[in-house]
């Protein structure tokens, strides 16, 4: 009986320190965000700017690769076999194509406007070819323009 006990007590652990982590990495997003909201980054080929006025252009690109923690990917195999929505690989998937997007920003630097942005996703490690995927890899790479004023 008490060997169930630390198995739960441990599992719980678990599940709440990976929540808690999750949790923090959203905040760092929502922060860094509000940070570069005045640098668009949109999947228009090109903006309505005359040429002469472009002063650089340049390839930028962002990578995050991101994990799902042990015991949440435990629950996701459960419900695998139930069906239903995967809470846990879905915001897998929004924080690694967020954080690619800000790294992205990132090294843009002083650019006025990143077109032509897209966004690639795969699943990385042993496990990617099976359905449990473990590790998730976000790139975003688009054009950074400097535009004159």
């Amino acid at each position: 009986m008490i060997d169930l006990i630390i198995f739960l007590s441990l599992l719980v652990l678990g599940y709440g320190a990976g929540s808690w982590a999750e949790k923090r990495h959203y905040r760092s997003i929502a922060d860094r965000e509000n940070a570069t909201v005045n640098l668009p980054a949109v999947t228009l080929k090109s903006v309505d700017v005359p040429e002469h006025k472009i002063q650089s252009a340049r390839l930028v690109y962002g990578s995050a690769v991101i994990s799902v923690d042990y015991f949440k990917r435990i629950l996701a195999s459960l419900r695998n076999i139930f069906g239903g929505k995967v809470k846990s690989y879905e915001s897998l998937l929004d924080r690694a194509r967020r954080e690619a997007l800000l790294r992205m920003k990132e090294m843009a630097g002083n650019a006025t406007v990143i077109v032509n942005v897209r966004i690639e996703t795969s699943a990385i490690g042993k496990h990617s070819q099976r359905k449990n995927i473990g590790c998730l890899e976000a790139m975003a790479y688009g054009t950074a323009l400097t535009v004159e004023e």
